[in-house]
């Protein structure tokens, strides 16, 4: 992990961040300069991370629309926009689970034009309409320490104080990705003509 200085961060629980399950998958776990980039977007990154010191294990509030949107999807949905993401695009920016919902973390400004690029798009009436949160808008983030109880949680956690973000571009290719993905998965294909509903049916079991 990223060292975090004390002159830049005192608080023992941004220690905790960097030091803790070394050696561990760390995809889930938010590091230092992950929490420092959380921070930012509330404009007073120190009085953030005072009040995250004292409450690491509770969910936080944070507007939207200057470091970071959010497309909020349905789960099923988002599992198939990261699975296109990961495997054939260029991965993901921070990704939460709250409420039933997937929240993917994206550039500022993606919460503006993605509506407009989906109203475009051949297969925009397939994807189901997400909730984009932008200027203006707040959305709970998961804690920086993972907890038991039922709340928000991180799938993928931010780790660097410039996560890579995708932008509306991005995203409204991942939703067609996963719209045309689940649409060939439904398709099924037979050698057989269907079946007429009023032909005789024999039984030929008994045939000698």
């Amino acid at each position: 992990m990223t060292t975090w200085t004390r002159d830049e961060t005192p608080q023992d629980i941004f220690r905790f961040l960097r030091e803790g399950d070394e050696g561990r998958h760390q995809a889930a776990r938010v590091t230092a300069d992950g929490a420092a980039w959380l921070a930012s977007a509330t404009g007073h990154r120190e009085a953030a991370l005072t009040r995250w010191e004292s409450r690491p294990a509770s969910p936080a509030a944070l507007p939207c629309g200057t470091v970071f949107d959010v497309v909020n999807v349905d789960p099923v949905f988002g599992r198939r926009m990261l699975d296109r993401l990961w495997a054939e695009g260029p991965g993901s920016g921070p990704v939460a689970v709250h409420r039933g919902r997937m929240m993917l973390f994206a550039a500022p400004g993606t919460a503006q034009r993605l509506p407009a690029l989906l109203d475009w798009e051949e297969w925009g009436d397939a994807v189901p309409r997400p909730l984009c949160h932008g200027l203006g808008d707040a959305v709970t983030v998961p804690p920086l320490v993972p907890s038991d109880a039922a709340g928000p949680r991180w799938l993928v956690a931010p780790d660097t104080r410039g996560p890579w973000l995708p932008g509306p571009e991005v995203v409204l290719w991942a939703c067609v990705r996963a719209v045309r993905a689940a649409s060939a998965a439904d398709v099924r294909v037979s050698i057989f003509p269907p079946a007429d509903p009023d032909a005789n049916v024999y039984d030929v079991s008994r045939r000698r």
